[in-house]
């Protein structure tokens, strides 16, 4: 059977390489371009039966021209941010997600970009390197509050290390769920008590625009927000309002709306505004198990055990 992994970077090729090689003879893997563009997709994959994809779109017009093509093997939760998977379906086109593999990576960015939200971190390091000695006053995390809106794996992890710190940890969750040291309350109570608030949600017709301009309006006044999950999560232009007030004291953003994030855009031209390249990820402990994973759904679709 072949596959092609359409848009392999070189870290993740390497680790491709040693791992698929190694584990599935029977497979014929080939690579793509890593910044390939979708229309480009039906000729790179040819006659492939499976496409492992890690952050190229696949709209279903293309998907039609792709004929060999029955498995996606997406590499990550957020396979609806680039492809419909229910419309796959109807052309036979299963997709494959991969959870759990950077759970902890993920967390430890949104703890990371709660510190340097927390201290102005940012702030600091752009001032300085215009010759600036700025200092800024800070916020002391310890026997603060910090909402977490979702709660799977990474909601978890964030907990244990908010937890660890001496924060308090209020959680919300779309169904019931109880954790050692984490008080599960209403959207609307945790925005109210809550220091920061970080989102853990994974992005779907429900929670699209969830943290709505209402809800930013009812966060605790000089609040930080942090986001590792999806930039559709929130409405943006109410963000940046709250931003701009100061009712909303800073964002931390590790994702966004439109990405790669647009030269000039909004959201780098405001000071309480902390923002990294969508990387929480991407770490060598988590790569190595995505790709595990990834290569664990080929193994099970040769055999016929992943449908």
């Amino acid at each position: 059977m072949r596959a092609v992994f359409v848009d392999a970077n070189p870290t993740l090729r390497s680790l491709a390489e040693r791992i698929g090689a190694a584990s599935m003879p029977a497979l014929e893997l080939s690579y793509g371009s890593a910044d390939i563009a979708p229309d480009k997709l039906p000729e790179a994959l040819a006659d492939a039966a499976i496409a492992v994809i890690d952050h190229t779109a696949l709209p279903i017009d293309i998907a039609r021209r792709c004929t060999g093509l029955r498995h996606v093997v997406f590499l990550g939760t957020g396979a609806r941010s680039y492809m419909d998977p229910e419309a796959l379906a109807e052309l036979g086109i299963a997709v494959h997600i991969i959870k759990g593999y950077g759970d902890t990576a993920v967390a430890e960015c949104a703890i990371g970009l709660l510190f340097a939200a927390a201290r102005g971190f940012a702030v600091m390091d752009r001032g300085m390197r215009d010759g600036r000695w700025l200092r800024t006053e800070g916020m002391q995390l310890t026997g603060k509050t910090l909402g977490l809106i979702g709660f799977g794996g990474i909601g978890a992890e964030v907990a244990r290390l908010a937890l660890g710190i001496g924060m308090k940890a209020l959680a919300w969750n779309r169904t019931p769920k109880s954790h050692g040291g984490v008080e599960f309350v209403s959207i609307e109570r945790l925005l109210a008590e809550s220091d920061a608030v970080s989102l853990h949600l994974l992005l779907d017709d429900e929670t699209r625009g969830l943290l709505s301009r209402e809800r930013i309006a009812a966060m605790r006044p000089g609040a930080i927000l942090v986001n590792t999950a999806r930039g559709a999560l929130v409405d943006e232009a109410a963000m940046v309002e709250a931003l701009r007030s100061g009712r909303l004291g800073h964002a931390a953003l590790d994702v966004f709306d439109v990405e790669p994030l647009p030269a000039g855009h909004v959201l780098a031209t405001l000071p309480n505004v902390t923002l990294s390249a969508h990387s929480g990820f991407r770490t060598p402990e988590a790569n190595e198990r995505l790709i595990e994973a990834a290569f664990a759904h080929c193994r099970r679709i040769l055999a016929g055990t992943d449908v």
